[in-house]
């Protein structure tokens, strides 16, 4: 009679294989996880994210977010925005960005974040008269008073702030009370402040500048090009930018 082969052992646990295979499907998730979460992050705390990694061509990793073991190869925590520092600015941009919906919607403002920081643009059409540095306060009053209500919070405590006038490419009336655009600008900047003190908050934290017509956003060809370019820009500056 035929001896019956005998099985070989089988293995316990699961193939080798396998090991690899999670660890791809592990990193496959976290990839896409990140992907999902950087859709609606700060664009100061993705820039944290990114430089703490290597290989990303502009944005060069390897910075630690603190203090520590790899300090010494001169990656410290002044090379980043801190947490505390983004999430003061992430803040302040949220609650400008609810507190100003109706403006936003109407073009009366625009709110968006550079390198100097958060900038809360009021298009000049909608608060100053004509060709003048003259607030038209009625219409101006309620934003300016939201404006400095933000500015003197206490999450913005530690910043510095610039008021920052622009005008368009048209010369103004030689023979008027601006002779060029530069008083102009300045004069509008200068006037918000005046306002921005009145409702409250520390002049100390503040810079003025008028910048005329050296910094258009659009084309000074076109009325609406103008139209954008005549504006006055209050920065919740980096400390970068001070």
């Amino acid at each position: 009679m035929p001896r019956e082969k005998k099985c070989k052992k089988c293995e316990e646990g699961s193939p080798d294989w396998m090991l690899t295979y999670g660890d791809m499907t592990t990193l496959l998730l976290t990839f896409f996880i990140m992907m999902f979460t950087t859709a609606t992050i700060d664009g100061s705390e993705l820039r944290m994210i990114l430089a703490a990694f290597q290989g990303l061509g502009s944005l060069m990793g390897g910075n630690t977010l603190e203090v520590g073991k790899l300090a010494e190869l001169g990656n410290t925590i002044m090379s980043l925005p801190s947490m505390e520092r983004g999430s003061a600015l992430d803040k302040a941009r949220k609650t400008a960005i609810s507190q100003f919906q109706p403006e936003l919607k109407t073009k009366k403002i625009r709110i968006k974040e550079d390198e100097r920081g958060l900038v809360i643009s009021l298009a000049a059409d909608s608060f100053f008269k004509p060709a003048s540095a003259e607030i038209n306060i009625e219409e101006a009053r309620s934003v300016l008073q939201r404006v400095a209500a933000l500015l003197s919070s206490q999450d913005l405590k530690d910043h510095k702030f610039r008021i920052e006038g622009h005008t368009d490419s048209l010369p103004t009336n030689p023979k008027g009370k601006w002779h060029t655009n530069w008083e102009l600008s300045t004069a509008r900047a200068t006037n918000v402040l005046h306002y921005l003190v009145d409702f409250g908050v520390n002049e100390n934290q503040f810079q003025v500048a008028g910048f005329a017509d050296t910094v258009p956003l659009a084309s000074n060809d076109t009325p609406e090009g103008r139209a954008y370019n005549r504006r006055v820009d209050i920065v919740v500056l980096t400390k970068g930018h001070l």
